[in-house]
C-alpha cells in the first residue's frame, strides 16, 4: 500500500494534476470551441475525483484534487507543456514521466491502476463533447485525432 509519504512534494503535485493532463492531452489533441473545451474539463475533473479502484495511492490523489478544487486551486497550475514544438508530445512525456514515478515507488497492482486512471481520464474528456458537424449533425463522439491521442496516452502509461 502506498501513500503520499512515500513521494517528494514535487512528484506529488505531478502526480495529482497528472489526470488532468491526460484530459488536456484530449483538448491539445483537437481543439474545440470553449464548449467543448469546458466539457471535457469538466468529465476530466469527475474523473480525477472518483479513480476507478479503490488503491490507497488513488484514492488519496482524489482526496487531494477534491479539496483544490473545494479551495478554487487549479491542479494544473504552473504547468506548461514544453518541449520546443508542439504540446502534445510534451504532454506525453509528462504522463511517461509520472507513470514512471509511480511504478518506481508503488506496487505493480497500483502502477497499473494509476495507469488506467490516466487513461480513463483521457477517455472520458475525449468522450465528453461531440467534435465537427454542424449543429449536432454529423458530429462525431471522438474525433480521429481524439482517438490518435487517447492510444497514444494508453501507451505512455502501459509501462511498456
Amino acid at each position: 500500500m502506498t501513500t503520499k509519504d512515500a513521494f517528494t512534494d514535487e512528484e506529488w503535485a505531478r502526480i495529482v494534476r497528472a489526470p488532468f493532463v491526460a484530459g488536456l492531452a484530449i483538448t491539445l489533441a483537437d481543439p474545440g470551441g470553449p464548449i467543448e473545451a469546458a466539457k471535457e474539463t469538466m468529465a476530466t475533473l469527475k474523473a480525477a475525483t472518483s479513480p476507478p479502484s479503490r488503491e490507497q495511492l488513488l484514492t488519496e490523489v482524489a482526496l487531494d484534487v477534491q479539496s483544490m478544487t473545494q479551495e478554487r486551486r487549479n491542479p494544473l497550475k504552473g504547468y506548461k507543456p514544453t518541449g520546443g514544438g508542439a504540446p502534445g508530445p510534451a504532454v506525453l512525456d509528462e504522463l511517461r514521466d509520472v507513470h514512471a514515478i509511480v511504478a518506481g515507488k508503488a506496487t505493480p497492482g497500483e502502477a497499473s491502476a494509476f495507469g488506467e486512471w490516466l487513461v480513463d481520464s483521457a477517455r472520458r474528456a475525449a468522450e465528453a463533447a461531440k467534435e465537427g458537424g454542424f449543429m449536432g449533425f454529423g458530429a462525431e463522439q471522438v474525433s480521429d485525432r481524439e482517438q490518435d491521442m487517447l492510444d497514444q496516452v494508453r501507451e505512455a502509461v502501459s509501462g511498456a
